[in-house]
């Protein structure tokens, strides 16, 4: 069987890290099986639904390297619908109802203070042409419910195992508004039916939800005269470091801020494949590496913990591994060196914190001398080796100091790494003294901007 998933995100805004990590899942697996990937553009909410969203979701995507082999739309896809939901209606599957939104919720309200669960009545089953005429007359415009068998349905879940849910214990649902709008449900079950979608693989939130869209899925089937169950699997939602659950709204999560806050694409690849899967958080830049690793098997049930922390300690460890060619363009727009960012790139939180080395090797800093130092590093300065320097300059410029001012350990260190580069800390001075050369570094321990 040729592999086809889906993502298929609705262009009301832009992605946050709960939906991309179902995109995730759906393209490593894809990947590893040797399948395809579709991206869908769920539009039929034509209120809600921008350009400018379809064309930020498709950029994110192509940023995190998740990229798609076919795309489609739905608002171009009407007719389609149309041609099935008339199929439906003359099987009987797809019913009229003529409540308002305050009668059902009367309706709710008895069953539940009755100790009911609040499932629809199907009153609307029993109305006759006469009756729905009236209602018609009185300026009422149905909405449209599919009709369930109100039986078990089983499937065998990618993660969660076997699941049967009886549709006896949930309404019937609406597939067309008042206003002729096609809801989620209905387009979704005939795209994966025309595309011939494989997998669907997706958050627990829509285990209920599957239970009815096999039905829909098989109406659909005898419409279209046959067709393929898809494998259905659910995984864990995200959750906050406290387990909280995640809203979609914080901007903080949106792909777009995390991408103008220098976390790289890479760093939220690499954490979203593992969280909430037995296997550790590792940095990995290559997609294709990524996908090979990732198991289906090994997503757990529980609730996967999302920390920005953690995300940032990852981008990290991505940066201590990118090569400087994967990341030249940029680099070069800096005036960051292949040999600067070999030095640096083990000390950076973010890409953008390599342009600030560069100040201290190439530009001009004020050295950071306590009062209680000026004289050692005035000493310090008539050690500095003339002419180009090497790493093993470092060691013999650290033993004369040493030996002239009979300093040792962190007061001998400390503050020449603060005299020649402003900073307490960052990369080993025996890389970056070369880098920042020999009258640079004279010039910084005599106290001098340079």
């Amino acid at each position: 069987m040729s592999v086809l998933v889906r993502f298929a995100p609705s262009p009301t805004g832009r992605l946050h890290v709960g939906n991309v990590r179902a995109a995730l899942f759906n393209w490593l697996f894809a990947h590893k099986e040797g399948g395809k990937f579709l991206l869908r553009s769920d539009d039929t909410d034509l209120e809600r639904s921008t350009k400018a969203f379809e064309d930020a979701i498709q950029e994110d995507l192509a940023w995190l390297g998740l990229t798609h082999d076919e795309f489609a739309r739905q608002s171009e896809r009407f007719s389609v619908y149309d041609a099935v939901s008339e199929g439906l209606k003359e099987r009987g599957l797809l019913y009229p109802c003529y409540e308002t939104a305050e009668e059902l919720d009367r309706k709710r309200k008895l069953q539940r203070a009755r100790g009911l669960p609040p499932v629809y009545d199907r009153a609307a089953l029993n109305l006759t042409e006469t009756e729905m005429k009236r209602l018609e007359d009185e300026g009422r415009t149905p909405h449209w419910r599919f009709k369930l068998a109100q039986a078990p349905v089983a499937w065998d879940d990618m993660i969660r195992g076997q699941v049967t849910l009886d549709t006896a214990t949930i309404s019937d649902p609406v597939l067309i508004r008042e206003d002729g709008q096609y809801l989620y449900t209905l387009p979704s079950c005939i795209d994966d039916v025309d595309f011939e979608v494989t997998h669907i693989i997706r958050g627990e939130d829509h285990v209920t939800n599957t239970a009815a869209q096999i039905e829909v899925f098989r109406a659909i089937h005898e419409v279209r005269g046959g067709g393929e169950m898809p494998v259905f699997g659910h995984h864990s939602l995200l959750v906050g470091k406290d387990g909280e659950g995640l809203s979609k709204r914080l901007g903080s999560l949106a792909i777009g801020q995390m991408r103008e806050d220098g976390i790289e694409p890479q760093a939220i690849t690499s954490l979203l494949a593992r969280l909430g899967t037995s296997d550790p958080v590792e940095p990995v830049i290559d997609m294709e590496v990524l996908a090979q690793g990732f198991d289906v098997d090994r997503i757990g049930r529980a609730p996967a913990r999302f920390d920005m922390d953690e995300l940032r300690a990852v981008n990290a460890k991505v940066l201590h591994l990118m090569p400087y060619e994967r990341e030249q363009e940029r680099l070069e727009g800096m005036g960051v060196s292949e040999a600067l960012w070999t030095v640096v790139r083990g000390n950076l939180e973010t890409l953008a914190d390599a342009a600030g080395w560069k100040d201290v090797t190439e530009g001009q800093i004020t050295p950071d001398i306590a009062e209680e130092d000026r004289e050692f590093c005035a000493a310090a300065a008539e050690h500095v080796p003339a002419g180009d320097l090497t790493a093993e300059d470092w060691s013999a410029f650290v033993g004369a100091v040493k030996g002239a001012t009979g300093r040792k350990g962190k007061g001998l260190f400390m503050p020449l790494r603060k005299a020649l580069t402003g900073r307490s800390s960052g990369p080993e001075m025996a890389d970056l003294f070369p880098l920042i050369g020999s009258e640079k570094a004279k010039a910084r321990l005599s106290g001098e901007a340079a």
